[in-house]
């Protein structure tokens, strides 16, 4: 995650000023502006409409997929006769944001964009995308065959207003040469205390590795997996609207894993990418996204293993949150465009382009009638990746709904593992900040 944006530059992206809808949910918060109600959508009607010719597609190649999108760019255009443009639009789900809202003040809109977990939902409130309804009804797509979760994760007010595309959830990456020697079994710890048992033997069997395990650096704000260990101990970052992420259960998470830095030294915070650090043999285990699923193999000299999360003292399963991005087409473009548009998002949502693309980055496929099975014999890591997706939860409103909630929660953790500041004030604090982002950006365009 990019940390060039600051709270001011999050509020002002979002412009209506709220989150994006939580993964994993069929819907949010009823919202409108101030002192009105947004009304029903207004579907698109492109019927007798000819599609444009040529299409830009504005992207920030999430899982390394420049090669792949590139690929299936070129076999949209074999079929359709319409040329797309790829265009780098950032290097991050937060620079595509950026470079999105800047248009939207009279720049040169794509036609295709992608859209992360935390920011789709303020297109929706601008008013800057369309339902896709329609024209999705229009061309025959077979929406029922998408997987039904990661479909409804764009659902609101009735109408859908992106289709699912880079689709991920956090998985636990682990060295299983360095398991081996430590005589552990082939697999992830159950519980992160089971992890903390095993990590003296880790250690002591691979004395060369840096640490046990590694968490993200400050710059990937780690708020996302975060909820993972919170929801093992019972806890949760908010419940709806109410702000929890100072209870003793989150207390208790934060403090272990500060101790695991501080005290146990059994694990570390990357100064870059962990994942970088894992693939070089430096670390035995970190939590990485699916979607790097595919470097991380390509990268590492030894033999990988994927596990689910591990779960807590009260929960071990449905303690995993999904993630990623989906693809919606700008309201402000001609109807041609709008309809080429939408025959690209058919596209890459077909079964066989998720499938390609899954198997090219690690992503989950979105359609369930995606044939994996080639890539699961190829690799069999990838099963766990897609096996997971039904175990997860919702995430909690303050990391999706706030505006900058979800870097506010990493800066919390951040000062916590970083700067060994004390656990309960910290997140003392973290709940007066989110309580005044709920109060004055949030509350006041709720229904």
């Amino acid at each position: 995650m990019s940390t060039s944006l600051d709270r001011r530059s999050f509020l002002t992206l979002g412009g209506a000023g709220l989150g994006a809808l939580a993964l994993g949910a069929c819907g949010g918060p009823s919202v409108s502006s101030p002192g009105e109600a947004r009304s029903s959508a207004a579907q698109v009607d492109l019927t007798g409409v000819k599609p444009a010719s040529e299409i830009t597609f504005w992207t920030n190649h999430p899982g390394k997929s420049r090669d792949i999108e590139a690929a299936l760019a070129e076999k949209f255009t074999q079929q359709h006769q319409i040329k797309v443009n790829l265009v780098t639009a950032g290097a991050t789900y937060e620079e595509v944001a950026q470079k999105f809202q800047t248009a939207q003040q009279g720049g040169q809109l794509p036609h295709v964009v992608v859209f992360s977990d935390i920011w789709w939902f303020r297109y929706y409130l601008n008013e800057a995308v369309i339902p896709l309804d329609s024209v999705l009804k229009q061309l025959e797509v077979q929406t029922s065959d998408y997987v039904t979760s990661l479909w409804q994760d764009y659902g609101y007010a009735g109408s859908q207003w992106a289709v699912p595309y880079a689709r991920s959830t956090p998985v636990f990456y682990y060295n299983r040469d360095m398991f081996a020697a430590a005589g552990l079994p082939d697999r992830a710890p159950k519980t992160w205390s089971e992890l903390a048992e095993w990590a003296p033997r880790l250690k002591a069997a691979n004395p060369s590795i840096q640490f046990v395990h590694m968490y993200p650096a400050l710059a990937d704000y780690d708020s996302w997996s975060l909820q993972n260990k919170i929801w093992g101990e019972g806890g949760s970052l908010s419940k709806e609207w109410e702000i929890t992420c100072d209870a003793p259960e989150v207390v208790k998470v934060l403090q272990f894993t500060q101790d695991s830095v501080h005290v146990g030294k059994w694990a570390g915070v990357s100064s870059k990418d962990a994942g970088a650090d894992f693939s070089s043999g430096a670390v035995a285990s970190y939590v990485g996204s699916t979607g790097s699923l595919v470097g991380v193999l390509n990268a590492a000299k030894f033999n990988v293993g994927v596990g689910f999360l591990p779960g807590g003292s009260k929960a071990t399963d449905k303690v995993c949150p999904t993630g990623g991005a989906g693809l919606g087409i700008p309201k402000a473009v001609s109807k041609e465009h709008q309809l080429a548009a939408a025959m690209f998002l058919k596209f890459l949502g077909e079964p066989e382009s998720t499938a390609a693309f899954a198997a090219a980055t690690g992503y989950l496929p979105v359609r369930t009638s995606a044939d994996m099975s080639e890539v699961v014999a190829k690799r069999p890591q990838a099963k766990v990746a897609i096996d997971q997706l039904e175990h997860t939860r919702t995430q909690d409103y303050i990391r999706v709904f706030l505006p900058g909630g979800d870097r506010e929660v990493g800066m919390a953790s951040a000062d916590i593992l970083n700067q060994k500041a004390d656990v309960q004030q910290r997140l003392t604090r973290l709940k007066a900040t989110l309580t005044e982002i709920y109060t004055n950006d949030v509350k006041p365009k709720l229904k």
